[in-house]
């Protein structure tokens, strides 16, 4: 099984970026806490982070007949991305949304998800180990 794991603007700020609500790992921790899940898992994973918008559709679009199951974390585009809502459906990989923090508890705006409805399921809150959540329940589908 291969599982890509995307994740959206400002990622790549992790420990630096509100640190009170993220936390202090980094990004580079993230990957290696992943890595170590995949390998316990026996799955191939692939990452990709990218603050803009094009980038990430065109790497759902890339996964297409390549990758068996995405983990997704859209960050601001979540609320904001029909085209990334468009990607998912148009690919048909389960995919699982995953937010760090809880979006349902912070500002108004981050209640919207667009890409939700595409999703097989969405985890939130649970910091990085909603990362290693989504891909457990990816093998088990």
């Amino acid at each position: 099984m291969k599982i890509l794991v995307i994740n959206g603007p400002n990622i790549n700020m992790l420990g630096i970026r509100e640190p009170d609500i993220y936390g202090k790992a980094t990004y580079n921790d993230l990957v290696e806490l992943i890595k170590g899940e995949a390998e316990k898992l026996g799955v191939e994973v692939e990452f990709f982070q990218s603050n803009h918008e094009g980038a990430l559709v065109d790497c759902i679009q890339g996964a297409y007949k390549l990758i068996d199951g995405i983990v997704i974390n859209p960050a601001a585009y979540t609320h904001t991305s029909v085209a990334l809502l468009d990607a998912v459906k148009a690919v048909g990989i389960p995919t699982v949304e995953v937010h760090i923090s809880d979006p349902d508890q912070r500002d108004e705006f981050r209640k919207i998800s667009f890409i939700r409805q595409a999703c097989v399921n969405t985890i939130k809150g649970h910091g990085f180990e909603g990362y290693l959540e989504a891909m457990r329940f990816l093998c088990q589908k």
